[in-house]
């Protein structure tokens, strides 16, 4: 980018020897991740690690100059209210509401990004040098990927929240408009990299920022709440396939390291995610699923039957095998804490009891993990889908907490179904199923269970936590 003077507070030797450090820790604290008993561990270690990068960066850029206790006090006060912001989410933020924290996290990751490669290009501009192709083609990059991820994530935040409607909103035509949209980003891309004239291309830059937080909207706008999992680690992707372009705006090689660990890992991610519900990624970003609730399923023969507390309660106590399956019930009752409870309650009598978990189920990848986590649930008792189907072919009492899809029959038998194909927990096979639900309706992608009207199958109505903790003091009362 623009030339840069060679006087440096900090030697260049070390400033490449901490960023060296700095890639290490990423990677370390990303790996650190993958298990539960590490992951808090490999948080630190990578929070940690970004925060020396941007110290060191702040020194690299000269930002940090000694005779200036102005600039130090600006980014010192920058630092303490960001700390004290992450502070306050952290300890406010409820366990239930960590889907839409992400999906802000990835946004304000974009934009950040996309606010770099602005200055970067209008800093160029006001000291008159003129970028390379390489340069102007890193900067519209930055600025098309942040754009997208900062209003997608927005949207996506809007769902997750409940702000506005989580089914999936379609319109005649759409596609065709998001494709103009799409190529109209992309034509102002390519002008704005070969256009020499600053002028000219500053004003194509501003309509490729204004399109690309259009396009944002516009593609995350089709996408219904039962595929949040997939979108949130897609935008995960875009957020840091955005810093990594960033990082070649302002040749930062720790930028560009950091952006591509968390860009692969999330298009990773997102695979798996893809996979789970037997979709591909084109599916879930095109299809329009859930736009109309139930649309394309067959009807659902049978009726739902409840089950009292005291019922549901005789049930358990004899039971020797049960598993419980969580969903986004779960998270909205905050029930994790007594239903660790009652797990431990359910050993004590003699049964042996896991925790099925789908690698969708929630609104974001690992949403079960993490609250069954929360609450000091063993990792051990945690079964993937694939042992969990083991399980549960045996198991005495199969208890769903607000999982709709994920244990849907129709995604097995039905042909007509949206979810026709999609890997499920197998809850069906248990001896007997105690689906906690608040009532008859559907899912949150629109979906009848085919599930709830099975002969082995009781509903037991109400708040899942109130449910619980009622269950709990049966257990205690005996």
């Amino acid at each position: 980018m623009a030339p840069q003077t060679t006087h440096y507070l900090v030697s260049p030797a070390l400033i490449n020897f901490v960023y060296i450090i700095c890639s290490v820790l990423f990677i370390i604290g990303i790996k650190m991740l993958g298990k539960a008993q590490t992951a808090r561990k490999g948080n630190i270690i990578s929070a940690v690690a970004m925060f020396l990068a941007v110290v060191i960066t702040l020194f690299d850029q000269k930002i940090l100059d000694a005779a200036d206790p102005l600039t130090w006090a600006i980014l010192g006060g920058s630092v303490l209210l960001g700390a004290l912001i992450g502070l306050f989410a952290a300890k406010t933020v409820k366990m239930t509401s960590m889907p839409e924290m992400v999906a802000l996290l990835n946004g304000f990751g974009g934009l950040a990004s996309l606010f770099v490669a602005w200055s970067e290009y209008h800093y160029n501009m006001v000291e008159g040098y003129h970028p390379e192709y390489f340069g102007k083609s890193a900067i519209i990059a930055t600025i098309l990927i942040g754009g997208i991820t900062f209003t997608g994530s927005i949207y996506a935040w809007g769902k997750l929240s409940g702000k506005i409607s989580g089914k999936a909103q379609v319109y005649s035509g759409q596609k065709m408009v998001n494709a103009a949209i799409a190529i109209a980003l992309l034509a102002c891309s390519v002008a704005f990299v070969v256009i020499g004239d600053f002028h000219t291309a500053y004003i194509l830059m501003i309509a490729g920022i204004a399109l690309s937080l259009l396009l944002g909207f516009a593609a995350v706008m089709p996408i219904g709440g039962g595929d949040m999992p997939v979108v949130i680690s897609l935008l995960n992707s875009l957020s840091g396939m955005a810093a990594s372009a960033a990082g070649f705006v302002i040749s930062n090689n720790v930028l560009i390291v950091a952006g591509c660990l968390v860009g692969a890992s999330g298009v990773i991610l997102t695979i798996i995610m893809c996979k789970s519900m037997n979709r591909t990624l084109g599916n879930v970003l095109f299809s329009g699923f859930g736009a109309k609730a139930g649309g394309g399923q067959g009807t659902v023969d049978g009726e739902m039957k409840p089950m009292n507390i005291e019922d549901a309660y005789y049930v358990l106590e004899a039971a020797q095998s049960v598993v419980f399956i969580p969903g986004y019930g779960m998270a909205v009752a905050q029930a994790q804490h007594t239903v660790k409870e009652l797990a431990e309650l359910l050993e004590n009598n003699g049964a042996e009891v896991n925790f099925a978990i789908h690698p969708v189920a929630g609104r974001m990848p690992g949403h079960m993990n993490v609250l069954l986590a929360e609450a000091d649930v063993p990792y051990e008792q945690l079964k993937e889908m694939e042992e969990a189907n083991r399980i549960l072919e045996t198991a005495d009492v199969a208890i769903v907490i607000g999982a709709n899809d994920v244990v849907n029959p129709a995604a097995a038998e039905d042909k007509s179904s949206p979810i026709y194909g999609m890997p499920i927990i197998e809850a069906f096979k248990a001896k007997t199923v105690l689906a906690l639900k608040r009532g008859k309706g559907a899912g949150f992608s629109g979906l009848e269970n085919s599930l709830f009207f099975r002969p082995n199958t009781r509903m037991v109505y109400g708040d899942a936590k109130a449910t619980i903790n009622e269950l709990v003091g049966k257990f205690k009362e005996s």
